[in-house]
Parts: C-alpha cells; sequence; structure tokens
C-alpha cells in the first residue's frame, strides 16, 4: 500500500497508484519490469518507464504483457515508446545469468535500467520485490504489471524487445524453435535440447538444460 495518506481505487484501474501517487506531490511515476526470468535460453531483459497521467490517457491497450496478444503488445509499444515521458531498456546475456545469478542479475538490471532514464520520477513501482540503491521512495506491488500501469507498461516494453531478440536468434540457431516459445520450457524446447544439446545462448546453471554434448554456435 501507498502511505501517503491515500488508499488506491479499484475503480481507477491501472492508473490507481500512479493517481495516488500524483495526489501526494510525487508523479511522475516509474515503472520497472522484466522478461524472460522464467526462460531457459536467451536474455533477461528489463525496462523502466515513466508515466504521467496524461500519459496512461493516451497509451490505450495498457495491460500486463502476458494477457496480450503478441499484435496488441506490438501496438502498445509503440504507443508507449512515443507517449511514456522516458524509458530505457538493459539486456542481460545467458552467461552473466550463469555466473552471477538470476536473482543478483534482475535486482542489478533494474538499477541499470532506472539509472538509464533521462528524466527524476518522483517515485519508482517495481514489479514483485523491492529494489534498495535507487534513490528515490520505491514500493515493490505484487503483481505490480497487472495492478499498475507504469510497471504494465515496463512489462510491455520489456516483452517486446526481448521476443524481437528471440526471433533474432531463432534465424541463428534454428534447431531449437526459439521464434515460437521465446526460450521457455516447452515440451518442444526440452525434445530439441536432448536431441541437439545446448547452444550458446542456453543457461546453463538451469537444471533444465543438459551438460553440452556439442554446443552449436560455439
Amino acid at each position: 500500500m501507498v502511505k501517503h495518506g491515500y488508499t488506491p481505487r479499484r475503480s481507477a484501474g491501472l492508473a490507481a497508484y500512479e493517481n495516488v501517487l500524483a495526489r501526494a506531490g510525487l508523479a511522475p511515476v516509474a515503472g520497472i519490469d522484466e522478461a524472460g526470468r522464467g526462460a531457459c535460453a536467451g536474455p533477461l531483459v528489463v525496462a523502466a518507464v515513466v508515466l504521467d497521467q496524461a500519459a496512461i490517457r493516451r497509451i490505450p491497450q495498457l495491460a500486463d504483457s502476458k494477457l496480450l496478444t503478441p499484435a496488441a503488445r506490438e501496438a502498445a509499444y509503440a504507443h508507449i515508446v512515443a507517449r511514456a515521458l522516458d524509458w530505457h531498456v538493459v539486456t542481460i546475456p545467458a552467461g552473466d545469468i550463469d555466473g552471477l545469478g538470476l536473482h543478483v542479475c534482475n535486482v542489478e538490471g533494474m538499477r541499470r535500467a532506472f539509472a538509464g532514464l533521462r528524466s527524476s520520477p518522483g517515485y519508482v513501482l517495481t514489479d514483485g520485490f523491492p529494489v534498495r540503491g535507487l534513490g528515490l521512495p520505491a514500493l515493490a506491488v505484487w503483481k505490480g504489471d497487472q495492478v499498475t500501469a507504469s510497471v504494465a507498461a515496463a512489462s510491455i516494453v520489456a516483452k517486446v524487445t526481448r521476443d524481437r531478440m528471440m526471433r533474432e536468434l531463432d534465424e541463428r540457431y534454428p534447431s531449437y524453435g526459439f521464434c515460437r516459445h521465446k526460450g521457455y520450457v516447452t515440451d518442444e524446447h526440452m525434445r530439441a535440447l536432448a536431441e541437439f544439446g545446448p547452444c550458446a545462448e542456453h543457461r546453463r546453471s538451469f537444471r533444465c538444460v543438459p551438460r553440452p554434448r556439442r554446443v552449436e554456435g560455439e
């Protein structure tokens, strides 16, 4: 809950938290979210997006990226990058995830995405868990991509950016079907791993990724 004497109203939809923070004098709000945390191949992508109330009203189809079709996500992405006050994306490769650990990379990615913003938001909302060291008041919101506009926008930017990267990786490693499952653990992906072994983009610290016999791309 935002502790500034106001309570987000459910009737306000995704803008409820941003409305509360604006009334408390803490607008604009930066939302931070990631894509690819649960995948066993490909990068982790983290986005920070800064929205004020006017920007939120100008962005249609703003929702948790997982609830949108690919076409709707692409459309929403175009509106967000055109109308947000600011946005920044960082990518963390599979090798860093293996070397440093997923959670460490996730938190550091959120810090880097925030640090890359050119504007100065008044408050930060993050999805799921707190991130220290941002230098601003911040709140971790459970399922933030489903209940706050700024985090939902960040989830869309991160997801669309990563999906585009995975389609490019599919051209380099056509054996795995990255364009379809985007590196997540599916039956198709596990069958390809069993047949071909991991490629250079697989996260070898993940238990579902077998030890390489022949590493494609290395």
